[in-house]
């Protein structure tokens, strides 16, 4: 499997998202600084997590805008496999690729712990190496998770199966401490139509060795270097 990593200035979990790419698929991803003019051929382009821009304006606003998010864009309308973690997420959604916003957290503080997912979805290349209605733990760092989109949006999502991951509880926790953020309706994560794109608050990358508390996001790893084997 071939990656692409788009680092931006404030990104900081890129490295984090590099080692767990590698150590999948066997082949160092290629880092993309986001002033590049172009995108270097690849199975999967990751926009990882981290503060891009300082979280000026909005989350990922300024970052949407980089030069190299016209080929991330362009590459994504034509079926290129697209993931975006935590800030990476805030940047997908910035840049039109996923529907709704990610606004500040309910608690309006940042919020880094591990929570409780259940795959919605696992017939995509994200999530094949998971059973629906499987619960995993994944940690969350962040300030601005709090996923919004209207009635309208929310119900499309479902009916097509689009919601990939959802907030659930760990250790008979209470709402309040199972969805870290507000999110409507629980949602931790949502593809876009063809379900090559995948935005996640989360980081997965940072649960695949046992000494970080969890093995849980090796799963998707997992999934996508069998995608592209």
């Amino acid at each position: 499997m071939k990656s692409a990593i788009v680092v931006f200035p404030g990104t900081n979990r890129d490295q984090d998202m590099a080692e767990a790419l590698e150590t999948v698929s066997g082949r160092k991803p290629t880092m993309v600084w986001h002033r590049d003019a172009a995108l270097p051929q690849a199975d999967l382009i990751v926009v990882p997590g981290g503060f891009s821009y300082g979280d000026y304006l909005r989350a990922g606003a300024m970052a949407a805008h980089s030069p190299i998010m016209r080929d991330v864009v362009d590459a994504a309308r034509k079926g290129a496999a697209v993931l975006g973690v935590c800030n990476g997420f805030q940047i997908l959604v910035e840049a039109g690729l996923l529907p709704g916003a990610l606004l500040r957290n309910a608690s309006l503080k940042f919020v880094c712990r591990d929570v409780g997912l259940r795959v919605e979805n696992n017939r995509t290349l994200f999530a094949r190496d998971y059973d629906v209605g499987q619960t995993i733990r994944i940690p969350v760092a962040h300030h601005d998770g709090n996923y919004f989109a209207d009635d309208a949006t929310l119900d499309r999502l479902e009916d097509e199966a689009r919601v990939a991951f959802r907030y659930v509880a760990l250790n008979g926790e209470g709402v309040d401490r199972y969805n870290p953020n507000g999110s409507i309706r629980h949602i931790a994560g949502i593809y876009n139509e063809t379900k090559t794109v995948l935005g996640m608050m989360p980081h997965p990358e940072n649960a695949i060795r046992a000494n970080q508390g969890s093995t849980d996001g090796w799963g998707l790893f997992a999934s996508m270097a069998a995608a592209f084997r």
